[in-house]
């Protein structure tokens, strides 16, 4: 059977970011969800001007294997599974040559609807960690931020939890958006009852993405929005272990 062909925005051959150690990062075009922080603004449309296959990824992650040693690859985006089946295609052949698969996603194209969700359980069977990006608890909030609701999201954090994928739960703090204390005490809560949660990632909000908006031509809606300091930053995280702990005890 011919293999799903993959369309991406850019690939990194030496990411140190996206999931343990040093990996092959691909950034895959598209994206269902308009954060209003968005760091990789042209991934959102659906283009198909670079297309790669499965064998192609596989070739160069093994020209520079010796970096990967304890790394892997990463799918990432725009939001990778709005191309699901490459997605598992490529896991499937990574995870047989024992390469560690990492898949960064904000669940934006899950479902609770069978066909859909036995692809994405089919999907984090071969994935080693999930990079899980919550963007907000409150789903009247996740709308304004994100112009999507978050139930489906959550439903996929949880599937995850379910099939038993390892996940680093990861949460952007954007000043006056996602700071909240109420909301962040309920997003511990949520997380604190995940069993396979290895890691919090509390990602403070940068505005290094603006010169990107504007050689795009678009709207960036946050410029007046200031970093958040490293003190506020371990401020919030602790209110969240907080809530993690209220379950957890």
């Amino acid at each position: 059977m011919e293999q799903p062909i993959g369309y991406y925005s850019s690939i990194e051959t030496f990411g140190a970011v996206d999931g343990p150690g040093v990996r092959l990062v691909i950034f895959l075009q598209g994206c269902y969800l308009r954060c209003k922080y968005c760091h990789n603004p042209e991934t959102l449309e659906f283009k198909r001007d670079k297309p790669i296959t499965v064998d192609e990824v596989i070739r160069l992650y093994q020209k520079n294997k010796s970096f990967y040693r304890n790394g892997g690859i990463t799918l990432s985006g725009g939001e990778a599974t709005a191309q699901i089946d490459f997605c598992i295609a490529l896991f499937k052949k990574t995870k047989s040559l024992g390469i560690n698969t990492c898949l960064d996603t904000s669940y934006g194209t899950f479902q609770n609807i069978p066909k859909i969700k036995e692809k994405w359980r089919e999907l984090l069977l071969h994935t080693d960690l999930v990079l899980a990006d919550l963007k907000h608890i409150d789903n009247e909030k996740h709308i304004k931020l994100t112009s999507r609701p978050n139930d489906n999201i959550l439903q996929g954090i949880l599937l995850t939890d379910e099939v038993g994928t390892k996940m680093w739960v990861r949460h952007v703090l954007v000043p006056g958006w996602t700071d909240d204390k109420v909301d962040l005490e309920k997003l511990g809560e949520f997380v604190g009852k995940l069993k396979h949660m290895e890691r919090l990632e509390m990602l403070p909000y940068h505005n290094m993405m603006i010169p990107k908006y504007e050689n795009l031509k678009m709207k960036f809606y946050l410029r007046n929005v200031q970093p958040p300091s490293k003190e506020y930053v371990t401020e919030c995280r602790k209110i969240i272990e907080q809530g993690i702990a209220a379950v957890r005890s």
